[in-house]
């Protein structure tokens, strides 16, 4: 950088420091006021002619560039700042910024394409009502600990969006919690919904932040349910909110609890220049460290006492908590250590009723399982131990954080009593950047069999099989190990072509996941010790496999998903690389670590933070939930887990993987045997990700406001998904939720029951309403299209085709019987709603049929008409319900006949298209213990399932714009009902 371009940059970061918090001002009276104080050659900057001509040359990363990327993504993210009547991250917004900014067109399209407005939505909110007190006056009034943690987290390279997006969730949380300097005592109680692996960590250490900033005085995390778990928690919130000055307090350097980790030596913990207090602010006091979980304090209680400058007054009052220091703990969730930390607190001279407390719990929905002994500790226990703080605390405030969605607290009364978030549901965005498991499945694409690419399906790209026999046979494993080494060596040929420094992949790591036991974990370590040994990495062997592998998945898929990182051209350009590949990971003699918990099985150091580590990592119940694995590109899995929770917390291949995305690959069983049945996890995992994107979906949806005010509660949250989901329901017998989902408008949205009957003669009856309407479909099919403009893709299919009045629909519709009819009558009472008030007056009906060799029709009816049927099955994990259903390429159509807009690039398709029209799907199935009750011809009709999905018009809508509505089954308020309180009268 040149020395104008210097004196520039200093300039502009004078100017934005000064407008930094504020409303955005005259920039050329800015430059003029702030050049006063520097070098008299910097006056030549102090245009915005200037700014404008470095502009002209500039790259989107120039310092210059990010310098006015985090300031003016500051000014686009602010909700309702004073200064502005325009919605957050709008053009409209950044439009209002130049506006103030008094610069010209000229300027301000340079700036939009250098810096363009982030329009991601923000995090979906289900909430109560609550009273407004963190105001931005107030944050600005009393903030230290925030701004110290932005600064740390812009320091380390987060992108100025990234910094933005967690400063709104954190504030979406916080002021949804009771104001700490309140009269009245008002316990709030919410839940955080992240991603496997996504950074909840850092939006928890936020919102510790302004908590501790807004009044705060007693922090407690739970934070794991083993010592690892905690004191990785413990490490990352001393690391990067309470900092060096509060950690040593005085003390030398070489007694901190961090002497020996590298991050402490090189000076990235996070430090003030002197303790807080001294600086005008508040230190804050660790009652935990990182080798020592919670103990009895005895003769030590004190540290529990808060001292008050003002006696007379209660803690509360802001003269005294704005002084006074806070306390931090983080705890094991063990009953054992809560119950130290209970009976503690009852002994403080400090009235309890007097201390602002927050309680984040990490893994809200995780039970207590010691993973070195088989026993099982009861939830109920821990909760019982949560229930006496929230108790014995009533100025707390209870915060669960969780990557799964349908976590415990949702469906279980024995939680739902203690910690139910009864004030707020948030639902965190997915990251940018994240690879989550949306990337390892195709759930929108509309391929046929034989289209795809390493291009457009993330299944080719990043799933490998491990094939049936592979108890017996390890060529799937070693192909996985030869996998890791080869990854590797493109990450050392990428540190040498694309300029980074050596060390830039810290880690790359392989996670092994079979089992949670300890003696497989034992005879697994030798396994694959044993192949790493055999494999001839460095011969001409190993060679010959890495080049096959190499030329037939690794050199294809970064052909096509490399994002601009270096990809070798031939195996020969990457062969010097291997061989150090393959000494880094088995320096030491140990390319393989154990990591269960169990120290006494553990083969290797695990410590991700005292040194860089390239191993391959055997797993256990550690390794299932919590533990982050860092640098993580190959995975080999086939471990099985008995409920959706455990499942997608065991995708610890999830997370952000810059620099190498294209390189991850995971393997995983297809036909693992559980008892006496065989479980495909890649379909189990794919079954997983609907149901999280619908959940998510359905939270978004509801988070809308009607007249300024929530369509549901938090309270309405459980039986709304209980209802969607039906296999989600209290698991106490003699419980239920105290509301039932009434009905659900869905104006122009693709609607899937999947509660179809098991038994015949429902099957019967269901079967023999639909036949007339197929016998009114033309006997020849239709050609429909659907063209997605900005994918540049079509979707085309077939469809027999007829137009069924909107009454004649809904007496079929009302006549279907159901294995659970709660499923689809909210749907039933919405139709009946728009058929009567005029809102839809026919539908279209499209039967897809099956082109060319991939064609199967059965005989149905007393016409005996053939009609293509669909090989779709139950889940097993789903008390009866189907999977996905539709063919996603059947979307488009129907959505555009039902009247949403965009033009489908068809004119049969667009023929019709009709305002009060909506459209209909239907798909006859025979599922797969029926199939050989087919005999090409025609089958048993108690055999047949005739699923539907339908649009409903685009048009009908409510006329508030309230999509759902509930009812209530007791007068109670309680969310949770003894079933004897049904009111049967």
């Amino acid at each position: 950088m040149t020395a104008p371009d210097e004196l520039r940059l200093e300039l502009h970061c004078a100017v934005l420091a000064d407008l930094d918090g504020s409303r955005p001002k005259s920039l050329e009276k800015a430059l003029v006021y702030q050049v006063d104080d520097m070098a008299p050659e910097a006056e030549a900057h102090a245009t915005e002619t200037d700014f404008r001509t470095a502009l002209s040359s500039a790259h989107a990363t120039d310092r210059l560039v990010e310098l006015w990327r985090r300031q003016l993504t500051t000014w686009d993210y602010a909700e309702a700042p004073a200064w502005s009547t325009t919605s957050p991250r709008t053009d409209e917004r950044r439009s209002e910024v130049y506006g103030l900014l008094r610069i010209e067109r000229g300027t301000c399209t340079l700036l939009d394409n250098l810096i363009p407005v982030v329009k991601a939505a923000g995090p979906v909110v289900i909430s109560d009502t609550f009273k407004p007190w963190y105001t931005p006056e107030s944050q600005r009034s009393r903030s230290y600990y925030w701004p110290a943690y932005r600064r740390l987290l812009t320091d380390k390279g987060w992108p100025a969006q990234a910094v933005a997006d967690l400063d709104t969730a954190t504030d979406r949380v916080v002021e949804r919690l009771s104001d700490p300097t309140g009269e009245e005592a008002y316990q709030s109680k919410g839940l955080v919904v992240g991603y496997v692996q996504s950074g909840k960590t850092a939006n928890f250490t936020g919102v510790i932040a302004k908590a501790f900033d807004a009044g705060y005085r007693l922090v407690i995390v739970l934070g794991g349910t083993i010592n690892t778990l905690r004191a990785q928690t413990q490490r990352r919130l001393d690391m990067e909110l309470v900092g060096r000055e509060n950690i040593l307090r005085g003390s030398a350097e070489s007694e901190s609890d961090y002497a020996d980790d590298p991050a402490w030596r090189e000076g990235r913990f996070l430090a003030f220049g002197d303790l807080p207090s001294a600086l005008g602010a508040f230190d804050i006091v660790r009652m935990t460290t990182r080798d020592n979980d919670y103990k009895s304090l005895l003769q030590g209680i004190t540290a529990l006492e808060f001292h008050k400058h003002k006696p007379g007054r209660p803690l509360y009052d802001p003269d005294n908590l704005h002084g006074c220091a806070a306390r931090l703990m983080v705890v094991k969730k063990n009953k054992t250590v809560l119950a130290k930390l209970v009976k503690d607190l009852g002994k403080i001279k400090t009235p309890l009723d007097q201390i602002p407390v927050l309680i984040i719990d990490d893994e809200s929905d995780e039970a207590s399982v010691n993973t070195t002994k088989p026993e099982v500790e009861k939830r109920s226990a821990i909760n019982e131990q949560i229930a006496k703080l929230l108790k014995m605390l009533p100025r707390s405030q209870y915060v669960g954080y969780t990557a799964t969605p349908f976590a415990n607290v949702f469906v279980d009364p024995s939680d739902t009593e203690d910690i139910f978030p009864k004030d707020f549901i948030l639902s965190l965005p997915r990251p940018a950047g994240y690879m989550g498991a949306r990337d390892f499945h195709d759930l929108d694409s509309a391929l046929e069999p034989g289209e795809a690419t390493f291009a457009n399906s993330n299944e080719k790209a990043h799933v490998r099989v491990i094939g049936a026999g592979a108890d017996d046979d390890d060529t799937c494993l070693q192909e996985a190990m030869d996998m890791f080494v080869l990854t590797a060596a493109v990450k050392l040929y990428r540190e040498r072509v694309d300029g980074l420094q050596d060390g830039h992949f810290e880690h790359h790591t392989m996670l092994v996941h079979e089992s949670v036991r300890t003696n497989d974990h034992r005879e697994l370590h030798d396994r694959i010790l044993g192949l790493w040994d055999n494999a001839g990495y460095t011969g001409p062997r190993g060679h010959g496999r890495l080049r096959k592998l190499f030329e037939t998945d690794i050199a294809p898929v970064s052909a096509v998903r490399a994002d601009g990182h270096a990809v070798p051209e031939t195996y020969e350009e990457l062969m010097p690389f291997v061989g150090v590949a393959a000494m880094r990971i088995g320096r030491d003699g140990k390319p393989v670590i154990v990591v269960n918990g169990d120290k006494d099985l553990e083969t290797g150091d695990a410590d991700f933070d005292k040194r860089p580590i390239w191993k391959i990592l055997i797993g256990g119940q550690l390794l299932a939930r919590g533990f982050t694995v860092e640098g993580l590109t190959i995975s080999y899995f086939r471990r099985r887990a008995g409920n959706a929770s455990s499942l997608m917390q065991m995708g610890r291949w999830f997370g952000f993987r810059r620099g190498y995305r294209d390189l991850v690959r995971l393997y995983l069983g297809r036909s693992e045997a559980m008892g006496d049945k065989e479980i495909d996890l890649y379909a189990a995992f794919h079954a997983l990700c609907l149901d999280e994107e619908s959940f998510r979906g359905e939270l978004e949806r509801y988070a809308v406001l009607v007249d300024g005010h929530p369509q549901i509660t938090p309270a309405q949250v459980p039986p709304l998904v209980s209802q969607h989901l039906p296999w989600l329901k209290p698991t106490s017998p003699n419980k239920m939720y105290n509301a039932r989902l009434k009905l659900v408008r869905s104006a122009g949205r693709w609607e899937e029951p999947t509660a179809y009957p098991q038994k015949k003669a429902s099957l019967v009856r269901n079967t023999e309403l639909w036949v007339p309407v197929l016998e009114s479909l033309d006997r020849d099919a239709s050609a429909y299209a659907y063209h997605f403009a900005e994918e540049n893709t079509v979707h085309r299919y077939r469809a027999l085709t007829g137009t069924l009045a909107a009454d004649g629909l809904l007496s079929v519709l009302g006549r279907l019987e159901w294995e659970h009819p709660d499923h689809f009558s909210p749907h039933l009472r919405y139709i009946e709603e728009i058929t009567k008030n005029g809102l839809v007056e026919d539908w279209v009906v499209l039967a897809p049929q099956h082109a060319g060799a991939h064609g199967k029709a059965l005989r149905l009816g007393s016409e005996g008409r053939r009609y293509s049927w669909f090989e779709r099955d139950r889940r097993r994990d789903r008390h009866g319900l189907f999977g996905a259903i539709s063919d996603k390429k059947h979307r488009g159509v129907a959505h555009r006949i039902a009247g949403a807009p965009g033009h489908s690039g068809d004119p049969t398709t667009e023929s019709l298209v009709a305002e009060r029209r909506g459209a209909l799907v239907l798909y006859p199935i025979v599922e797969r213990l029926h199939r050989d009750a087919f005999d090409g011809e025609r089958i048993d009709p108690g055999k047949v399932v005739l699923a539907f999905s339908f649009v409903a018009p685009a048009a009908a809508r409510g006329a508030n714009g309230q999509v759902v509505q509930f009812t209530t089954i007791s007068p109670t308020a309680d969310a949770i009902i003894d079933v004897t309180e049904i009111d049967h009268g």
